[in-house]
């Protein structure tokens, strides 16, 4: 396994790697890796002859200064993790000065109103630091393809956006969501639930599969009715929002339309920790 954790070191392979005519699929990921990270990188080997991974904790796509502080950095166990799926894989580890000099700033970006949805609501500059980081990223590694979990489906459809503005040429592929046995779905942040919390997260999940069912015969808002009810009467899950809306424009849902495609999202603390999660509903 090669590990570069400066961007002049990896550009060097890439460049070889071009010349061969070999395609390169790309998972970038703040670290911390489980299985879902690793389903990424299994859907990465399936299409390409090369399959790079980053790992890069981004702090200009952090709102929240101590959430950074205590954002898991488990750069030894996760190589250890790939290489035990396949020694072939290249590490991109680079440091903050590596990606940003000494100017830790994230640019502004439009994504035709696609950043004010849902999370972007919530958390302030979140999607310019995504769309500097995975746009800075795409140009080191220069991927023919790159994967994201539909667990941040906001992302994977901003980053599409992102990709189609700037005319970067790379496939953007999304993948499912990978989930523990309970159903919760698989996060970086998962480690540090405490016990009681842990045991009560799948209650999510739970919830979602059942607003799906109700979308068939309810109108959103009775659907999203629904949901807040059952959240309010949880003892340690405290909802801070859920939205059913159009998968292709993320906006929420008035009235349903034919040959439309939506999707639930829903955003939960257990303690202090923030989960999310989504359905798609048709």
């Amino acid at each position: 396994m090669k590990i570069f954790t400066e961007k002049t070191q990896i550009q060097k392979t890439i460049k070889q790697i071009k010349t061969k005519d070999l395609s390169i699929g790309f998972v970038p990921t703040m670290g911390a890796l489980h299985q879902g990270h690793l389903s990424l990188v299994e859907e990465a080997f399936k299409n390409n002859d090369v399959v790079i991974v980053s790992i890069f904790v981004n702090p200009t796509q952090f709102d929240n200064k101590e959430d950074l502080k205590k954002y898991p950095r488990t750069l030894e166990a996760d190589t250890h993790l790939l290489a035990s799926l396949n020694k072939d894989i290249i590490v991109y580890a680079p440091t903050v000065i590596d990606i940003y000099g000494t100017n830790t700033i994230a640019e502004h970006f439009s994504f035709d109103g696609l950043e004010f949805e849902m999370e972007g609501k919530f958390r302030t500059g979140h999607f310019d630091g995504v769309g500097t980081i995975v746009k800075r990223l795409f140009e080191i590694v220069k991927p023919d393809y790159a994967y994201f979990g539909k667990k941040d489906f906001q992302q994977l459809t901003i980053i599409k956006k992102l990709v189609e503005k700037h005319q970067i040429p790379v496939t953007i592929v999304g993948c499912d969501i990978f989930r523990e046995t309970n159903g919760l779905a698989m996060s970086s942040r998962n480690v540090r639930l405490k016990k009681d919390y842990k045991q009560a997260a799948p209650f999510i999940y739970k919830t979602l599969k059942a607003a799906k069912k109700k979308f068939g015969t309810k109108s959103a808002n009775k659907v999203i009715e629904w949901v807040e009810n059952e959240f309010s009467k949880h003892k340690l899950l405290t909802l801070e929002y859920v939205i059913i809306a159009d998968e292709e424009t993320l906006k929420p849902v008035k009235r349903k339309t034919k040959n439309k495609t939506y999707r639930a999202f829903i955003a939960v603390y257990a303690d202090d920790i923030r989960l999310i999660d989504n359905i798609a509903l048709n």
